[in-house]
């Protein structure tokens, strides 16, 4: 459900109408829905990623496709697909080699991520320039953009909410990674060095059966999450099919930055004259007149 600037003084309700508008010092009153007016590059026009996390996603797609592949060929051996796929990797020996090889670039990728996370949140912590509101850590704000937007989309209300850099679903997706990441890892370690373990777990045994449980388990669970969530949300979804390139050039389209990552892009206005300069132009393209508070 939309609302365009033709019919929003006709709702007589001068709150509905100030939510529309943000005004933006030196800019002019943004529309809410302003993103369907504007033009946007399908490989993208604005920051959204750095090439650290670009690297770090792209080690981790690779890797987990290869994961996927093997460990699943390997763990269902009796299945004719499953031995199909083994084929292609040259047998069962060569597979858990490949297995192993991926795990290992997996767990690099982790540790360039935590050290890039871990890092940068320090370095702006000593700069004085750390906002939490910028980060994947979960805020109030996000349970009532979740209450907003299912109001929105049962049409209970006129707009989506006014998110921030990352929205509630991508909270979401990245503690899912997060939390699916430590179990895989932990149990592929005492899967792979049972001698080692049995020195650190009371119960070598038990915790061996436990391991290899969880790490077949959560395995085909992240698949799952991955495959029918996170790439659906991200690729699948219309404005964004057939492939939302921001993985790999670290920028994210204008018309989806203003429509998921309102409070975002009015950063960018703030810190990018280009892009001030863009929407002045838009906003005097469509008529828009200056209306509500200060940025």
């Amino acid at each position: 459900m939309s609302t365009s600037a033709e019919n929003i003084e006709t709702m007589g309700d001068e709150e509905t109408a100030e939510s529309y508008y943000t005004h933006v010092e030196g800019v002019g009153a943004i529309p809410r829905d302003i993103y369907k007016h504007v033009k946007s590059d399908p490989l993208g026009d604005l920051p959204r990623y750095s090439i650290h996390i670009v690297i770090q996603h792209f080690l981790t797609f690779v890797a987990f496709l290869i994961l996927a592949a093997t460990g699943l060929s390997l763990h269902f051996s009796d299945l004719w697909w499953a031995r199909q796929i083994t084929f292609l990797f040259g047998g069962t020996d060569n597979a858990r080699l490949v297995h192993k090889m991926a795990a290992a670039v997996m767990v690099a990728a982790s540790i360039y991520h935590l050290l890039t996370i871990i890092g940068g949140t320090l370095h702006k912590v000593m700069k004085k320039q750390f906002d939490i509101k910028k980060t994947q850590i979960p805020r109030l704000k996000d349970l009532h953009d979740l209450v907003h937007d299912i109001k929105y989309f049962f049409g209970r209300e006129q707009f989506r909410p006014k998110m921030e850099k990352f929205m509630y679903k991508q909270k979401l997706h990245y503690l899912a990674i997060l939390w699916g990441t430590f179990v895989l890892i932990s149990a592929g370690i005492t899967l792979l060095f049972p001698e080692m373990m049995a020195t650190i777990w009371p119960n070598p045994a038990f915790f061996q059966d436990l391991a290899r449980l969880m790490h077949a388990d959560e395995a085909i669970m992240a698949i799952t999450v991955i495959v029918f969530w996170h790439w659906s949300n991200v690729h699948v979804v219309p404005g964004r099919f057939p492939l939302q390139w921001t993985f790999l050039t670290g920028k994210i389209t204008r018309e989806h930055q203003i429509e998921e990552h309102f409070l975002e892009y009015l950063n960018n206005l703030k810190e990018i004259p280009e892009e001030r300069e863009y929407m002045k132009k838009i906003l005097k393209e469509k008529g828009f007149e200056s209306k509500g508070g200060d940025l």
